[in-house]
C-alpha cells in the first residue's frame, strides 16, 4: 500500500511540474508574440515615415521646379 501511495504522490508531483512548464511555455509564447508584433509595428512605422519623408522631398523638388518655371515664364512675359 505504501508503494501505491508513493507512486501516486510521485505521479502527482510530475503532473504538477508538467502543468507549470506548460503554463510557462504558454506565457513565453504570448510574450514572444507580443514582442514580434511590436517589432513589426515599429518596422511599419519606420517604413511609413521614410515613405512620407521621400514624398516630402519629391514634392519640394517639384515645387522648386514649378517656381523656376514660373519665374522663367514671368521673365518671358516681361519682355
Amino acid at each position: 500500500m505504501k508503494k501505491v501511495a508513493l507512486t501516486v504522490a510521485v505521479l502527482a508531483l510530475g503532473l504538477a511540474a508538467c502543468e507549470t512548464k506548460t503554463e510557462n511555455a504558454v506565457e513565453n509564447t504570448a510574450v514572444e508574440n507580443a514582442v514580434e508584433s511590436d517589432a513589426m509595428a515599429a518596422d511599419n512605422a519606420v517604413d511609413n515615415a521614410l515613405d512620407a519623408a521621400g514624398n516630402a522631398v519629391e514634392n519640394a523638388g517639384e515645387a522648386v521646379d514649378n517656381a523656376a518655371d514660373a519665374t522663367a515664364d514671368a521673365a518671358d512675359n516681361a519682355m
